[in-house]
């Protein structure tokens, strides 16, 4: 084919495209010519008709209003009162209704007793220390002590952490041991150590807070943060204390004994506590007034930075130093003078703290 009848090829089929684009374009435009929309003018019986309609609207509006306002004169309508919340539920949690759970040691329990006589009120509060093998008590002291017992062997369970020790398993039983006891009327369990020096007051008002049916695990943390890490933020370390109520003591002492069998590596007694709980479902609440102080020197910064929160415990009181240093025993309260005045209309009160062998003098 030569190069002449290829152009005119394409010529033709040029003018055959622009041929067809002029037919189309015509077509449409000759049907909008052809075919207008029929949108007639609203006329004068139409706007007679909407005025109708309106009429008959407003009729309508009127007689709803009418037959509303009717039924309002029957049925007044009541004012809706602001839904006001609940106050914070305290329960009548008394010091009656806690028992101690004291884990103690032979060696060293001539020393720690004298904690231990600090806080216990005898005849008010109720509670077992849990030793590894008996111990001589004399006669004076047995009013001024809880009721000593000797935990149960553990010889059977397993304990593999190298740097810890097996009483550790024991002592992670007292609170399963001291439910067996079936004493009457406890809400709470509370565990320490025997160097836990507790706020029995305080603690009966922490309580008071937590419904003693439901499952609590109350306690805290460290405040030491390399303790945390190792162990955990969400466990309550033991020797600052924590509290386990009355179901959630039940539940623990159902599975306890399996329970430490599936973690013979951990080191302690409160993280094999912490492993139980956590296998319950039940997490810490964390209640800043129990101290572990696993720190050394003095306390009075941590005490000065307290949270405005009751003080329940404190713990490691031999390792530290003094809180108040160059005095055994804490002042008695306010004592005062009524002074004598010259003028005979006015008194003067002095108030001070007493001292020893000191009495009011008027």
């Amino acid at each position: 084919m030569s190069s002449t009848h290829q152009q005119r090829l394409r010529s033709c089929t040029t003018w055959l495209f622009l041929f067809l684009l002029l037919l189309l374009y015509f077509l449409y435009s000759s049907n909008l010519l052809l075919f207008q929309p029929n949108c007639p003018l609203p006329s004068s019986t139409d706007d007679h008709d909407y005025d109708n309609i309106s009429i008959s609207t407003q009729q309508k509006t009127h007689t709803t209003n009418s037959s509303s306002s009717k039924l309002q004169q029957h049925y007044p309508s009541t004012t809706t009162t602001p839904i006001i919340p609940q106050k914070s539920l305290r329960y009548d949690t008394q010091l009656k209704h806690i028992v101690f759970c004291i884990a103690a040691s032979s060696k060293h329990w001539d020393q720690r007793k004298q904690y231990i006589k600090q806080w216990w009120r005898p005849r008010q509060t109720r509670g077992v220390v849990w030793l590894d093998q008996r111990v001589r008590t004399r006669r004076h002291e047995a009013s001024s002590l809880p009721e000593i017992r000797i935990s149960g062997t553990t010889a059977s369970f397993k304990y593999t952490n190298r740097q810890g020790q097996r009483s550790a398993l024991r002592i992670s039983r007292v609170v399963s041991e001291t439910l067996r006891l079936g004493m009457k009327d406890v809400r709470w369990f509370v565990m320490g150590d025997d160097d836990t020096i507790f706020m029995v007051d305080n603690l009966v008002r922490i309580l008071s807070k937590y419904d003693h049916r439901q499952l609590y695990y109350v306690g805290s943390s460290s405040e030491s943060h390399i303790q945390n890490i190792f162990f955990s933020y969400a466990m309550a370390f033991g020797g600052g204390g924590f509290a386990i109520s009355y179901p959630l003591a039940k539940e623990l002492e159902k599975m306890q004994d399996r329970c430490i069998q599936r973690y013979p590596g951990l080191y302690g007694s409160d993280d094999r506590i912490q492993a139980c709980m956590s296998e319950l479902g039940v997490p810490l609440t964390k209640e800043p007034g129990f101290h572990q102080y696993d720190v050394y020197g003095s306390l009075l910064g941590l005490l000065g930075a307290h949270p405005v929160a009751p003080l329940v415990s404190l713990h490691h009181l031999d390792v530290v130093d003094p809180i108040f240093p160059r005095m055994t025993r804490s002042p008695r309260k306010d004592c005062c003078r009524v002074l004598r005045s010259s003028k005979k209309a006015q008194m003067y009160i002095w108030v001070g703290n007493c001292r020893e062998d000191e009495v009011v003098e008027l």
